[in-house]
């Protein structure tokens, strides 16, 4: 009697906590998005509440980082979405053949400025925010900063900071707006531009934070890294350099994997990235534009508007990427 008494107390106990078991949506995105300081926290939560479920964020050292995991991995990947790609990485991330479709209407929700991107038509990645590169410099240390890259490649009055376009996002998003602008003529930019370069980097933090510390003039980045510098320190010494060629855009896009077993609840969360409780993180947190209307801080209307933007198809970038970089590797490397 007191064995099957014992035997109802461990059932009655262990069924509850069977209940109580969630869905687990494993992300792969990159470092940055998932720091205290990042959006991810908050997206976390805001997600969480809108589901019986756990977010499993992992973070990678960049969205490069990130295809890179994926091409490992293949089928065998644990995640169930890979959130930090961008549209110059989209092409190579659809060769692998690893991603499903998506099932939101983004076409009426998305709202792209039209010299930038227009309607967005993929039906495997939905874009969650965008921005534009550009070169951030201190205002109260350089009183006259270049004013078009054909300036900051001929003159001899500036420094400068970028990154690897083998690894990190920013840096080749650089090789494309060098791209854009002197076409064939590309390698001759790079071989001037060398000599302003005090290092390049592997990633976005090494370079800002040597560009803090005041190692060059200016370091390459967003034209939204000064909103940062403005609401989270209340500084208006950082300026962007608008260029009056116009500026290379990144769309950052978020993807759902075929072989995730979570799919009804991965593609819940593709739904809930073009809602308030997504799009709203993303000004003050990624320090990028969301991609739906939404009200952004009021410092934002102090960032630079630029008139022009590039934007290479995305096959384009995947078929030429590789002799583009060699070019860039021997612009560099010219006596």
């Amino acid at each position: 009697m007191k064995l099957f008494i014992t035997s109802i107390t461990f059932f009655s106990l262990i069924f509850p906590l069977m209940g109580l078991s969630k869905e687990t949506l494993t992300i792969y995105t990159y470092d940055s998005f998932i720091t205290d300081w990042g959006p991810g926290p908050a997206i976390k939560e805001n997600f969480e509440k809108k589901c019986d479920c756990e977010i499993n964020f992992i973070g990678l050292d960049s969205s490069i980082g990130i295809l890179g995991r994926l091409q490992i991995e293949g089928k065998t990947s644990k995640a169930d979405i890979v959130l930090g790609l961008d549209t110059n990485l989209m092409s190579v991330a659809k060769e692998t053949g690893l991603f499903a479709p998506h099932t939101v209407d983004v076409s009426s929700k998305v709202n792209l400025p039209k010299s930038v991107q227009g309607k967005w038509e993929d039906n495997l990645f939905v874009p969650f925010d965008w921005g534009y590169f550009a070169f951030i410099y201190d205002s109260e240390k350089l009183k006259e900063p270049p004013q078009s890259m054909q300036a900051l490649i001929e003159d001899d009055d500036f420094t400068i900071i970028i990154q690897d376009p083998r690894t990190a996002t920013p840096g080749l998003g650089l090789l494309l707006w060098i791209k854009s602008i002197y076409g064939e003529d590309s390698s001759v930019a790079w071989k001037n531009l060398s000599e302003k370069i005090v290092t390049t980097t592997k990633g976005w933090w090494d370079a800002y934070s040597l560009f803090l510390n005041g190692e060059a003039d200016m370091v390459l980045s967003y034209s939204t890294s000064p909103a940062y510098h403005m609401i989270a320190e209340g500084k208006n010494n950082y300026k962007a350099a608008e260029f009056k060629e116009g500026h290379y855009v990144q769309i950052e896009v978020a993807g759902l994997l075929k072989s995730s077993s979570n799919k009804d609840l991965a593609r819940s969360f593709l739904e809930f990235i073009l809602t308030d409780g997504f799009q709203s993180v993303i000004p003050t947190t990624n320090w990028m534009y969301p991609v739906i209307t939404t009200n952004n801080p009021k410092e934002f209307s102090e960032l630079i508007k630029p008139k022009n933007a590039f934007l290479f198809d995305s096959k384009k970038v995947n078929d030429n990427r590789i002799s583009w970089t060699q070019e860039w590797l021997e612009g560099l490397t010219q006596q």
